[in-house]
């Protein structure tokens, strides 16, 4: 089977790297996710990555609990450049040619996100991997991987979660949670579903960008997308 996508990328959140711990970097974890990735890059498909910082510290928690919101933000900026260079390490363990790209400048430790570096690496069969999120305070990874999806073309973004899809309410405390194969931009953001903020979705609708969202636990899944199985739940316009 061939790939259906020939550019995409995925958004991992960093509560996905923590494990059972719900803190931190499981390493088992991290090292199942670049087995993943290192399946689909083999492909031959052109795959970036956008992180979260949510296994260290997530600011819009923080800021909930006294500390200046845009501090709290670049704090968990900071943390998703540290979830990006754990992530580069697991992939170069296992055989791919990386690049971390951030929004903030952090020379030392990744390059400064270019776009047209960025492509430039895809197109050398580099996986990229960006950290920093937008490098401004008060936007989500969730915005940041809509933005960066949007500036390389990527033709989709997959959205890895820890269910096997959007449903109309958590199905862990809702077991009358319905959910859904498919939906449009305008119906996830009239219903007000929570697999991504508004914006994120908004931005996605803006320039036709679909999203599959989809449960990472589950090993092989990213490559069925890839390969265009029906899996998670395709929002699209």
């Amino acid at each position: 089977m061939k790939p259906v996508f020939g550019r995409l990328l995925l958004k991992l959140s960093g509560e996905g790297l923590a494990g059972k711990d719900g803190f931190g970097i499981d390493p088992t974890v991290i090292a199942g996710i670049a087995e993943q990735i290192r399946d689909v890059h083999q492909l031959g498909v052109e795959l970036s990555i956008v992180i979260g910082g949510g296994n260290i510290i997530r600011g819009m928690t923080a800021a909930s609990q006294g500390m200046d919101r845009a501090n709290a933000d670049y704090m968990g900026m900071l943390a998703s450049v540290i979830n990006a260079m754990a992530l580069q390490d697991s992939l170069e363990k296992v055989g791919i040619d990386t690049r971390v790209l951030s929004a903030l400048e952090i020379k030392q430790v990744a390059e400064l996100y270019i776009r047209r570096r960025a492509v430039r690496h895809m197109e050398k069969g580099r996986v990229v991997i960006f950290g920093g999120g937008t490098g401004n305070p008060y936007f989500t990874t969730d915005t940041a991987a809509a933005l960066r999806a949007a500036e390389i073309h990527a033709e989709v973004i997959l959205k890895a979660t820890q269910v096997d899809g959007v449903y109309s309410s958590d199905p862990v405390h809702d077991s009358s949670a319905v959910r859904y194969d498919k939906l449009s931009f305008g119906e996830a953001m009239q219903k007000n579903l929570q697999f991504m903020d508004q914006a994120a979705i908004a931005l996605c609708r803006e320039n036709d960008l679909p999203i599959v969202v989809f449960d990472m636990g589950t090993s092989g899944n990213i490559q069925k997308v890839v390969l265009g199985q029906s899996v998670g739940t395709l929002v699209s316009e």
